[in-house]
């Protein structure tokens, strides 16, 4: 009987997550129209990017990888299946992008704090934070910004390319990624959580 209650509790939070986030969508209005100037060459990668299948294959210290920071995103995410389904493709889109699968993690944490359905004043969604302009941009207007994997496809790759200008220099490359270039105050949080929260010991 507990645990009917308990299914059921689950079920009417998951519902009035649906309702509020569907409330959300209908307040906050998207314009493809108004696309601030687009890099060409960050255009193609998304594209490249969004194209690829899912096959990447898991090495067995990422399940080393999997065990720790499920332990460190417990208290974020309770739920088991969802916390490790996120890790494995945060894992798994960090290493494609060759990135630090750690610092996506202090990212995501910054910019949504894990809530995939999270979306700002200026209307980037999910847990990366990705507007909405891109896909129009890349030729793919169906493809969801609040589905994980997507997202996390789109914001390893942004972030990837950052990189890459900025030759490796994280601090311009995070401030790029926020569109905050030359302020500090952004990557010093992403920092701060990389070392102090998600750093693997």
């Amino acid at each position: 009987m507990l645990r009917c209650k308990c299914q059921f509790a689950t079920q009417d939070r998951t519902m009035q997550r649906i309702v509020v986030f569907l409330l959300i969508c209908s307040l906050v209005p998207v314009s493809f129209a108004a696309v601030p100037s687009v890099d060409p060459e960050l255009k193609t990668l998304l594209k490249q990017a969004a194209s690829e299948a899912d096959g990447f294959a898991d090495r067995f210290d990422a399940w080393v990888w999997l065990a720790d920071m499920s332990r460190r995103l417990e208290k974020k995410i309770p739920d088991a299946n969802f916390r490790l389904d996120l890790l494995k493709s945060i894992y798994r889109e960090a290493t494609r992008a060759k990135l630090k699968p750690e610092l996506v993690l202090a990212v995501i944490e910054v910019e949504s704090n894990f809530d995939p359905f999270a979306i700002s004043s200026v209307g980037a969604r999910g847990l990366m934070q990705i507007m909405p302009f891109w896909l129009k941009e890349i030729g793919r207007p169906n493809d969801n910004l609040f589905q994980f994997d997507t997202n996390l496809r789109f914001g390893c790759t942004i972030l990837r390319y950052y990189l890459d200008k900025e030759n490796g220099n994280r601090i311009r490359a995070l401030a790029r990624y926020n569109g905050s270039l030359g302020r500090r105050d952004y990557p010093a949080r992403v920092f701060h959580l990389w070392n102090t929260r998600w750093f693997p010991q």
